[in-house]
Parts: structure tokens; sequence; C-alpha cells
């Protein structure tokens, strides 16, 4: 999470896009209720691909599983 007085200002950019690049991460999860955090993903690059009602403790805050988009046959 990036802390709200710094947002807007391309850190989590730079740390998607570190993720992305050194560790070849191309799938996250996302609360479904996080709006921001969701167009967020969906303007750098991912998609959705599934949802699960409950999170990884079995609470009822769906999460929706992203992938980044194939883009001419290549991540």
């Amino acid at each position: 999470f990036i802390d709200p007085e710094y947002r807007g200002q391309g850190i989590g950019k730079l740390l998607l896009n570190h993720a992305i690049d050194h560790f070849h991460a191309d799938r996250l999860d996302v609360n479904e209720q996080n709006h921001q955090a969701r167009g967020f993903y969906l303007k750098l690059g991912f998609e959705v691909i599934g949802r699960e009602e409950l999170d990884g403790m079995g609470q009822p805050y769906p999460l929706l599983h992203m992938r980044l988009k194939l883009v001419g046959g290549n991540l």
C-alpha cells in the first residue's frame, strides 16, 4: 500500500514496474471493493481474469484476480 500522502507521485507505478521487470510478476489479486486500486491496475495494463467471494483468510471480501494483458503474444 502507498500512504495516501504520497499517492499520485508515481511510487505505485515504480514499484509495480519493478515487480514486473525484476520478478516477472504478471498476476495479482485486488480487493473488489477497492475501486482506486482496481482502476490503477487496469490503467497499467492488467485485466480481470477471475473472482473469489472470500479473501485468503476466508473473510467476505471479494477478490479480483488480474493478469497483465498480452500484447502481440507477449506480456
